[in-house]
């Protein structure tokens, strides 16, 4: 047969294909996000998340050193507190548990890069992500209480903070708050596209942050809407984000492309714990072969335009980096 093209010149050989590959992927990438709480001598196995823990302060650095070793160089860092109130006021207590993570982790791991979750729903006694006026949560108040949580990381150690609340102008009022303290230079990832997906799922377990009544819905976005994604988007990098997230990952690669093309900062992509969950199961049940979901669920990600990716399995994705069956 006379053919001029032929695409399957470029697919011959190991080499080759590596050789003209789109997608690139580097562990300098990846983020891992860590759950500490408050104890001693804790690693509790998660449930709904085989293999995931939450971590007391003096025993987190077991993770910290395998993600190290991996070549996993950040963390997202959640906290589980002991006592909640209905303001939330764990999250910005000088000795809260984020805040003790951050004293310990700059001290065992200062070139590991600490970036903090920075919302109420651990803290408050309804787990609801903000002040409430009623049964709903009051916007405008609750931003008072974010910056105060933002400025505590920064002041505890942390090199970037990622408010995940959804709230209207949350990223400008932790802007000016975190300049007029003098930390001009600490970056915000704004969960800017969080969708109310139903991926959460084992994250509330994690965390204990489910709800006591009613759903996020308010606040998150509705996963018909794409086009309100590039709205929230393009809104936060105006309000100050250096740096905007889609969340989930999984089944919102789309969102993830257009709002790469819609900004000029970097994109983050969080698989979340529903994704997690659900390849652990099926690999438990013998459905699929887990090495090659986590690397094809991680690779479209980063074909569909992110530049950092949050994934419970960033140290196993960073060895198949290292061993070269990725990336």
């Amino acid at each position: 047969m006379d053919l001029t093209i032929r695409p399957r010149r470029l697919r011959n050989g190991e080499t080759l294909r590596k050789m003209v590959r789109e997608t690139r992927m580097d562990p300098s990438s990846l983020i891992y996000p860590i759950f500490v709480r408050e104890g001693q001598g804790i690693a509790e196995e998660i449930p709904t998340m085989p293999g995931q823990y939450r971590y007391s302060v003096d025993r987190m650095g077991e993770k910290l050193n395998s993600l190290k070793e991996a070549g996993v160089s950040s963390v997202i860092l959640f906290g589980i507190p002991d006592y909640k109130d209905e303001v939330g006021s764990g999250a910005w207590a000088e000795d809260g548990i984020v805040q003790k993570a951050l004293g310990r982790l700059k001290k065992d791991f200062p070139d590991m890069y600490a970036i903090t979750d920075v919302c109420m729903c651990e803290y408050t006694s309804h787990g609801h992500c903000g002040v409430l006026c009623g049964h709903e949560v009051d916007n405008d108040k609750t931003l008072e209480l974010l910056s105060k949580t933002a400025l505590s990381h920064v002041q505890a150690g942390a090199d970037m903070v990622a408010p995940s609340d959804m709230m209207d102008g949350r990223v400008s009022a932790i802007r000016k708050t975190l300049d007029q303290a003098g930390f001009t230079m600490t970056p915000i990832m704004s969960y800017a596209v969080k969708y109310a997906s139903g991926f959460y799922g084992p994250f509330r377990d994690a965390a204990g942050s489910a709800p006591a009544f009613g759903d996020r819905k308010g606040y998150q976005m509705d996963y018909h809407n794409s086009r309100e994604a590039i709205k929230e988007a393009l809104l936060d990098v105006e309000e100050g984000a250096d740096l905007v997230m889609v969340k989930p990952a999984m089944t919102y690669l789309d969102l993830v492309a257009k709002v790469k093309e819609a900004v000029k900062v970097p994109v983050a992509a969080y698989s979340v714990s529903g994704e997690y969950a659900m390849i652990k199961a099926g690999a438990a049940l013998g459905y699929i072969e887990e090495d090659k979901m986590i690397c094809e669920t991680a690779v479209s990600a980063y074909r569909a335009g992110c530049d950092l990716y949050l994934t419970y399995y960033a140290e196993e994705i960073a060895r198949f980096m290292k061993e070269g069956r990725i990336g």
